[in-house]
């Protein structure tokens, strides 16, 4: 985790730079100062990345991505002279991979939370008893009761009793959702209040 907090400032770090030096390039009477195109400064920090992942991809795999094509776009607008258009392109790519990062990571966070949240131990009805065991060994068809304050153990079906499931670890949705009998709860949402019975469709392994 800190490794990718580590890369994903050094990838905003060279964004704005490369961003600011786009800008810049834009002034000529800069470029004639300094006697240097500054959209360099974007192809070097934010080009030559994308052209590595590309050629490694390309070397050890023979996978061709996305990175590949961007690559030869990138190369045919230097060959051409388009310094700007390359720098520009590898700015808003870098932007576009950026945001796909941040979008996985946070998708594997809601699976890891979801993960924590899910109970150990669970109230089952067998032979018209309550009785805990490990949530492992819910079995499909085996009755679960879950009291108020409780997370759902296993996805299921209510077939006794109503609640008031938060399902904002699922959905993001901050109020909850009222279940009745017939309505599907997911693991690791939370009953806020009452105590209900749900008839287990997955078990813990396989549920949601």
């Amino acid at each position: 985790m800190k490794l990718f907090k580590s890369e994903t400032q050094k990838t905003v770090t060279f964004i704005i730079i490369s961003s600011i030096c786009l800008f810049m390039s834009l002034i000529q009477s800069v470029d004639e100062l300094l006697h240097f195109n500054l959209s360099w400064v974007a192809i070097i920090l934010c080009g030559l990345p994308i052209i590595k992942e590309a050629a490694t991809c390309l070397y050890e795999e023979f996978d061709i991505k996305a990175d590949v094509l961007v690559s030869l776009a990138l190369i045919a607008s230097v060959i051409i002279g388009e310094i700007f258009a390359a720098g520009e392109i590898s700015v808003i790519m870098t932007i576009g991979a950026l945001l796909e990062d941040l979008t996985v990571q946070k998708a594997k966070s809601g699976i890891e939370n979801l993960v924590k949240l899910t109970p150990k131990q669970a109230r089952i009805i067998r032979d018209n008893k309550e009785i805990m065991i490990n949530a492992d060994d819910i079995e499909i068809g085996d009755i679960v009761r879950v009291i108020a304050g409780e997370t759902i153990p296993v996805d299921g079906v209510i077939i006794k009793g109503q609640g008031s499931i938060d399902e904002s670890i699922m959905n993001g949705e901050s109020l909850p959702v009222d279940k009745y009998v017939g309505d599907d709860v997911l693991s690791g949402t939370i009953n806020q209040y009452s105590t209900f019975d749900i008839k287990a469709t997955k078990t813990s392994q396989d549920s949601s």
